[in-house]
């Protein structure tokens, strides 16, 4: 796949397994379920966990995708995003998945403006926290 003046440097992105990024996942997890379970607020339920979920799915795409940080947290980005935005739409009734409780909870059922900002917030933790890594 590659030859000898292939730089290595410019491949985007390549499959590996970052331990460190599988401790990431399953801490970032364990405090969703935590939030989930036991936290019923205005700010940390709704807010911290929104930023946490982009957090998250980023940490465990990087257990397996070696490439720049910014573009796989972008791609978190988006897809967060679209997955609120078809929460307006309430996609999970459209797909006939509304009797389904654990689907209805994962996929999210409950549209907020906030919920966009708090998804850049974990954006940008994810960007700062990998800059910070990246200058040590």
């Amino acid at each position: 796949m590659f030859d000898e003046k292939t730089d290595y440097h410019t491949v985007s992105m390549s499959f590996h397994f970052g331990k460190k990024y599988l401790l990431f996942t399953i801490v970032i997890f364990a405090a969703e379920l935590l939030i989930a379970l036991f936290v019923n607020d205005t700010v940390i339920r709704p807010f911290i966990g929104d930023a946490l979920v982009v957090i998250l799915i980023y940490c465990f795409l990087r257990i397996f995708l070696n490439g720049h940080y910014f573009k796989i947290a972008a791609g978190v980005l988006f897809f967060s995003f679209v997955i609120e935005t078809l929460q307006y739409f309430d996609y999970v009734k459209l797909l006939g998945l509304e009797h389904n409780h654990i689907l209805s909870v994962a996929m999210g059922r409950t549209f907020e403006w906030l919920d966009f900002a708090a998804y850049f917030a974990g954006f940008l933790l994810i960007i700062i926290a990998e800059k910070l890594y990246e200058r040590h």
